[in-house]
């Protein structure tokens, strides 16, 4: 025992006298004098610039989740109230009335329904009475949200909806497009840069995304990319030189190489490379050299460093007249930025 209580003794003391050597820094929080600084000790000072410098994207990210929050809660108690409002709705619970009056006429089309399994690539023998019923579910919990939106519209058309509290905005930034390949009008009043790796599945959708806002926008808007193979990638990086040396011969051919990687990214070996070089009708001896000297490869650490610069940290990463989208975002977010920059 007074072995023991000696012991605990000695550590007690050591645990004690590092507890009292350790020191911790001592915040002190001001109210801001709108000077710019954000904090200061002695004569070292740390301006607001510093400290969001290198943080814009996540920083929007935590602002937007708030305002999504409080969005999304916005347009539950306006359905309740409206709802409460309407004589119809007397004698009917919320959902009942949901069901009667806004979503009677939802179905699901054995077209829509095929449509999604194309658009998925759903193997046929997966598709069994479970996995139907899911995918229908999820189709119809899709129509209900876009009717509930058009019923929210068409109630509040005359008035529209006035909110007190601002949405967020993007960060925007200086992009460097150099000679970077691009798609669309070269004088556009709006251009989209993406920055984009071959090997990445979530490109591969923003590649979609891009071609629906092509063909919504046509001339309007100037589509460029920029490489960004990830490093763990490690295709990517030789897929990026190869679309610059079909850049090489011609931009046309750029973007076919571009689509035809992301619709199958499976094949971004050498030998098959070379292969879709030969099937796209370009100059296969030319290219081939081109993709054995990695003739590019300068190009593509130059993308990846003005990438680094403006922040971008995965991919695929947007930048609209400057305005930071991060990832593969539905074609609405997209609409909805290129929409106000043309009405400028």
């Amino acid at each position: 025992m007074t072995r023991l209580l000696g012991i605990l003794l000695i550590l007690s003391s050591v645990i004690y006298g590092c507890s009292k050597a350790t020191s911790k820094a001592q915040y002190k929080y001001r109210k801001s004098v709108g000077n710019g600084i954000a904090a200061k000790v002695g004569d070292i000072q740390i301006t607001e610039k510093e400290l969001l410098q290198g943080i814009e994207s996540e920083l929007f990210e935590i602002e937007m989740k708030l305002f999504e929050t409080k969005f999304n809660r916005l347009n539950e108690l306006l359905i309740e109230k409206i709802i409460k409002k309407d004589p119809k709705a007397k004698g009917l619970t919320k959902d009942q009335y949901f069901e009667k009056y806004i979503a009677s006429s939802i179905k699901i089309s054995d077209s829509e329904y095929n449509d999604f399994v194309k658009e998925r690539k759903i193997p046929k023998e997966q598709l069994n009475p479970q996995v139907k019923e899911k995918i229908i579910n999820f189709l119809t919990m899709q129509k209900k949200d876009e009717a509930v939106k058009s019923w929210l519209g068409e109630k509040t058309a005359k008035t529209g909806i006035e909110v007190f509290f601002t949405k967020p905005q993007r960060p925007t930034f200086d992009v460097k497009i150099g000679n970077a390949p691009f798609t669309g009008g070269k004088d556009a009043k709006v251009t989209i840069v993406e920055f984009s790796d071959f090997q990445c599945p979530y490109c591969a959708q923003g590649s979609k995304v891009l071609r629906q806002l092509k063909k919504k926008y046509g001339k309007k808007i100037k589509v460029v990319m920029k490489q960004f193979p990830l490093p763990f990638h490690t295709q990517a990086k030789k897929a990026s030189v190869a679309a610059l040396c079909a850049n090489e011969q011609s931009t046309g051919k750029f973007w076919e190489m571009h689509d035809k990687l992301f619709a199958d990214q499976s094949k971004l070996g050498i030998d098959q490379l070379k292969a879709l070089a030969n099937k796209l009708g370009l100059d296969t001896q030319k290219f081939n050299t081109c993709l054995d000297q990695n003739k590019y490869i300068a190009q593509v650490e130059k993308d990846i460093q003005d990438g680094q610069a403006v922040g971008v940290k995965s991919t695929p990463t947007f930048f609209v007249n400057g305005q930071l989208v991060s990832g593969a975002q539905p074609v609405d977010v997209f609409s909805e930025l290129i929409d106000q920059e043309l009405s400028k």
